[in-house]
């Protein structure tokens, strides 16, 4: 499937803005689950590019105040947007020159394993919880599915109930968030019985949930020798198809937002984000 998506985050500051250092992810990744066809950033920021360890293409961008200038800064928008083409692959096996499986283990701090949340896995999934440990993946793939659907009923998805630092534990026992606590939950859930689990930060398309543009999902590992890899999407209880596009991946949302700094100046911030996403169809990105 080929997607157009045009993306704009703009902070509006009520004063001047004297300096700006940013993170962006924002550039989809190159994979067995899609091609970048054409992709581009535009910002005022001056922006270096590198590949990190997971593959994320990262972009770091700095702006400072010119001394003696007239022109204030209020407003600082990034724009990236472009085109994808999906296959929908959904499981696949990652190159042995990728980070061990075994670090997707380790607990981060937006999903942090507990033995609340286990317990309530456990019991969840009842008979089918020695899938988790099959050795074959058709099983194990049928549980992993068994479990999402149960996170998504127990963290029931609802706009603006969370903020971007709340935690698995948090959106767990509130029993509300978004796609992105959806995914903590059950990263969190999987490391603490065993299997290595990864944030993934992308796009969703779906005429009929705008909402769902900017998504989140899981990546859990079927065979670390052989290091197969299944993506879940918590939020529709189903592996991922060519309505997604991976953009980032982390141990959790705080080690791959798509944009995340750190400022002088401005006053108070507001943070406005806007996603388009259509099928086939070019859209005028402004550029």
């Amino acid at each position: 499937m080929q997607l157009h998506i045009g993306h704009t985050t703009r902070y509006h500051y009520t004063q001047a803005l004297r300096h700006t250092v940013q993170t962006l992810h924002l550039w989809p990744m190159e994979g067995p689950w899609q091609t970048v066809q054409h992709w581009r950033i535009r910002s005022v920021l001056k922006l270096a590019q590198r590949r990190d360890a997971w593959g994320n293409c990262v972009h770091h961008g700095s702006w400072a105040m010119p001394q003696g200038t007239s022109q204030l800064l209020h407003d600082l928008d990034i724009l990236a947007a472009g085109a994808v083409e999906t296959t929908g692959i959904a499981l696949w096996s990652e190159s042995l020159s990728a980070p061990h499986p075994a670090l997707c283990l380790r607990p981060s701090p937006m999903a942090e394993p507990h033995p609340r949340m286990t317990a309530w896995a456990k019991d969840a999934l009842g008979s089918a919880l020695p899938m988790l440990h099959s050795p074959n993946e058709d099983e194990l793939s049928y549980a992993l599915l068994l479990l999402a659907q149960s996170v998504s009923k127990k963290v029931r998805y609802r706009q603006g109930s969370t903020s971007v630092d709340t935690s698995a534990l948090e959106a767990f026992d509130w029993g509300l968030g978004v796609c992105q606590d959806q995914a903590h939950v059950m990263v969190a859930i999987c490391r603490s019985l065993g299997l290595p689990a990864r944030y993934i930060s992308g796009y969703f398309y779906a005429a009929d949930e705008p909402d769902l543009a900017s998504h989140a999902w899981v990546d859990v590992c079927l065979n670390p020798q052989r290091r197969t890899w299944l993506s879940v999407d918590v939020t529709h209880a189903c592996t991922t198809d060519v309505r997604h596009v991976r953009v980032a991946t982390g141990l959790d949302y705080s080690t791959c937002a798509p944009v995340k700094g750190l400022r002088r100046g401005g006053g108070t911030e507001t943070l406005s984000v806007q996603i388009q996403i259509k099928q086939g169809e070019c859209l005028s990105y402004g550029f």
